[in-house]
Order: structure tokens, then sequence, then C-alpha cells
């Protein structure tokens, strides 16, 4: 494209030498080779950025993503061609680790729904698995016809997520409780239960089956329930059912 508006720049010059042209055509042609000059400029410049040599052009040039992640969106198909680094962009490149789960929540639930806390997420198309996300936005508008705010969870992608997947969302609202806390020692696993060992008003000991919860710093358990605070409990459950299989 230059050397050919370089051409018609010559010859333009020649033609206005012996007076064949106006000064017009001449300066039409001058622009039309300093517009070709920068096009080229540009162009040559856009191969080096995609890692082309300009001296020696390659007819296929890798195009590397400039980060990780999914390709969402296409607007080219093969063979098809891109005007420049214009947009639209040819691909769409999305980080799927973490993903967003925006549910419709009733309004005379919203009170029980709060930022920061978790929800558990099941998929329709994984329906046994159960995902945790914590709940990033509350939608400040409420739909007028079915009644519902936007509510949004952030949730870390397992790998199975896909983008307009349907979901479903449970919500745990905030209430105080009291757990009892007990050393790690008094709870025997036995039959895939635990079991505590508590002193009785006659002095003997009952074995109750406690479910338990997290675990906590010094050697200490949770317990979710089957023990009330105050309830004394034997510290050394395995030693006292050891003892009492040997008589």
């Amino acid at each position: 494209m230059s050397i050919f508006a370089r051409k018609q720049l010559n010859r333009a010059k020649d033609l206005y030498e012996h007076g064949a042209i106006a000064q017009a055509d001449l300066e039409a042609a001058q622009d039309a080779e300093d517009d070709a000059k920068v096009t080229l400029e540009t162009t040559t410049e856009h191969l080096r950025l995609l890692g082309n040599d300009p001296d020696h052009p390659s007819a296929i040039v890798d195009i590397v993503a400039p980060t990780s992640g999914v390709i969402t969106d296409q607007e080219v198909t093969n063979a098809s061609g891109v005007q420049g680094l214009s947009s639209p962009n040819p691909f769409t490149i999305s980080d799927l680790s973490h993903v967003w789960v925006v549910c419709d929540v009733y309004e005379n639930d919203l009170p029980s729904v709060r930022l920061g806390e978790i929800a558990d997420i099941r998929l329709n198309a994984f329906p046994g698995q159960v995902l945790k996300g914590a709940i990033s936005n509350i939608g400040a508008i409420l739909d007028p016809n079915i009644r519902t705010a936007k509510v949004r969870i952030e949730v870390r992608n397992p790998g199975q997520m896909r983008v307009g997947m349907f979901a479903t969302a449970t919500f745990y609202g905030l209430k105080t409780e009291a757990h009892v806390a007990i050393p790690a020692s008094a709870i025997l696993h036995l039959h895939d239960r635990n079991w505590v060992y508590t002193s009785a008003e006659d002095g003997k000991f009952r074995r109750l089956e406690v479910i338990g919860g997290e675990t906590l710093p010094n050697q200490m358990q949770e317990i979710i329930s089957g023990l009330q605070p105050g309830q004394k409990v034997v510290t050394n459950a395995l030693g006292l059912q050891n003892t009492a299989d040997n008589q």
C-alpha cells in the first residue's frame, strides 16, 4: 500500500511539474502517501506486539492469552477476519475459580439474610453435593412482580460449576446458642458414635450419646447436643470403659 501510494505521489509530482495537474491534486497525492505511511508503521508495530518479525513475516502468528482462565465468549470463528486490535474482542477469558450464585429471596425472608453469612449451595446437576458460599451482596431493589431481592453468594468453584447453571441456596439465620466444651479425652468413640460418661445420683456412671462439633484449642471438644451446660463428665472415658470391660 505504501509503495503504491509513493508511486502515485511521484507520478503526481511529475505531472505537476509539467503543468498537467493542479496543486490540489498534488496535495491529495501527498496526503494519501502520508496516510499509507502511518498505516504501514502502525501495522508493523502491531506485528511486533504479536511476536512476528516485520522483516520476515509469517502467515501464522501465535497469540498468547494475557491471563489464564476459561473462554466464556467467542466473537470469531475459524478463518474469520478481525479488524486490527479493535473491539469487539475475539475472545473473553474469565477466571472461574470463584463464581457468583445469584438467588431470588422473598422480602419476608430478607431479615434472616445477612452479609458474610455462609449458605449451602446445591446445583441441579449435582444434587448430592453441597457447596459453601459467603453472602457478599444483598440487592437494595425488589422485583415488583415476584417481590424478591437479588442475593449474591461467592462460591469457590470445585471445577464442575458452569455459567448459567441452576442452583438453590439454603440460608441460616444468626441465633445465639450455648454449647458445651469438654476435654477430648472424655469422648468415647464406639460403634461409629460418640459417647460420654456422666455420674448419676445413685453414684453410678451413665453413658450418653453426644454429637460433637468443632475441635477447640487446649485439647477441648465442642458438643452440639447430648449434654447440658454444668453436667459433669468423666475426663478419661476410654479408661473407664476398659475398666468396665475387665470386670
